[in-house]
């Protein structure tokens, strides 16, 4: 080997070393311990279960690849996410209509693409796609028009595509999710509040025509029973309202300070269905109460506000946006997930990242914490909107 090959070698060495050293750790750490926390609580759900009892060493593995993830996605430079964000928009959406025509069926819903030995779910792909595809082409745009609404309709096209197929599949919390997440970012790119004000007013108005013609019947069944449960009215616990009956009565009996890890009644009698994904929450609050519960979502503020202000700390429009939109994604699983179980919203089917049970969603967390930390490395690096 040449001196000059090796002082390459080297340099380059030096270069990436320097850039792992460079990455928020603060930030990945709390990470890892949110996940390992949802490990300890998956087992507590699933251990009394012989046919689920692997299921925490799965989502250890999981976890690793998904930590791998982080790191690959959070070195790959913040440039390269702007090259490749068309590309890998068109590229799920494409998996999207291969869901349509050749997708795979699980709990009545046609969610699932097999690629070989592996299923997996784009429509969650689709939320760091959607968000990377507005990063860009605000960036891209941005100085086309004098703020206008017209700079937004192409935005709005980006996100309404995609929902339309997630929908159809059906899965309505993506599709709640992917209007969230992608609103969220065209708001932030300065929609006028007038627009904001005739677009929600419109939403309250299309209400009806949605439930009637557009939702499925399970859908409207779920609009009933949440109506029913915030009006007061009686359910019929035993059918569609067992579910949240259930999760309510485990929150409540965790009481302040929980009734201790492993000895949950709901929890390890199994009462409440898929209580390791989508309700793992109510474990939680059974198991260690009032008090740890609020202090895992504490918890979950700070790792959002820290990526928030990484975001606000970008030199580029592209990175504010690209990991801007990943806190919103993050923070709209939890939002969604929280209110869902909590009774405040109907059950929609969205898991709690980190917690849940589920490879697709950590691979997705993993990788919106990564665009995070691609922004964190790039912070002082311009990007030119050519």
């Amino acid at each position: 080997m040449s001196i000059a090959r090796a002082s390459r070698l080297d340099f380059n060495r030096k270069t990436l070393l320097g850039q792992v050293g460079a990455l928020p750790w603060g930030l990945i750490l709390l990470f890892v311990a949110m996940a390992m926390i949802g490990v300890a609580t998956l087992h507590s759900a699933t251990f009394t279960n012989p046919g689920e009892a692997d299921l925490p060493m799965k989502q250890a593995v999981r976890f690793g690849i998904a930590l791998v993830v982080l790191l690959i996605a959070g070195l790959v430079p913040i440039k390269w996410y702007l090259t490749l964000a068309w590309p890998i928009y068109f590229g799920t959406l494409a998996l999207l209509v291969g869901v349509e025509l050749f997708g795979t069926v699980g709990g009545g819903a046609q969610r699932w693409l097999q690629i070989g030995p592996i299923g997996v779910q784009p429509s969650e792909f689709m939320k760091v796609a959607a968000t990377l595809a507005l990063a860009a082409y605000y960036h891209k745009r941005w100085n086309d028009y004098s703020g206008g609404f017209l700079l937004h309709v192409p935005a709005l096209a980006i996100i309404i595509i995609p929902a339309a197929l997630v929908f159809r599949q059906p899965d309505f919390g993506t599709t709640l999710a992917l209007f969230a997440s992608g609103g969220m970012l065209i708001f932030l790119a300065g929609l006028w509040w007038r627009v904001i004000m005739a677009i929600g007013v419109a939403a309250v108005a299309s209400i009806p025509a949605i439930y009637f013609f557009v939702l499925q019947d399970y859908q409207r069944e779920r609009v009933d029973t949440y109506l029913a449960q915030l009006t007061g009215q009686s359910v019929n616990v035993m059918d569609d309202g067992y579910q949240i009956e259930q999760a309510k009565i485990a929150i409540g009996s965790g009481g302040w300070t929980g009734k201790g890890y492993m000895e949950g009644t709901q929890s390890q009698l199994d009462y409440i269905p898929e209580q390791h994904t989508d309700f793992i929450l109510t474990v939680l609050a059974e198991e260690f109460g009032f008090l740890v519960t609020s202090g895992v979502l504490v918890l979950w503020m700070v790792i959002l506000g820290l990526s928030l202000a990484i975001a606000m700390r970008a030199s580029s429009l592209f990175a504010r946006f690209a990991a801007a939109g990943a806190v919103a994604t993050v923070a709209f699983y939890i939002l969604f997930n929280v209110a869902m179980v909590l009774g405040l919203l109907p059950v929609v089917g969205v898991p709690l990242p980190l917690l849940s049970y589920g490879g697709t969603v950590m691979l997705t967390t993993a990788a919106c914490f990564g665009l995070v930390c691609s922004a964190h490395l790039g912070r002082n690096e311009p990007l030119t909107s050519s």
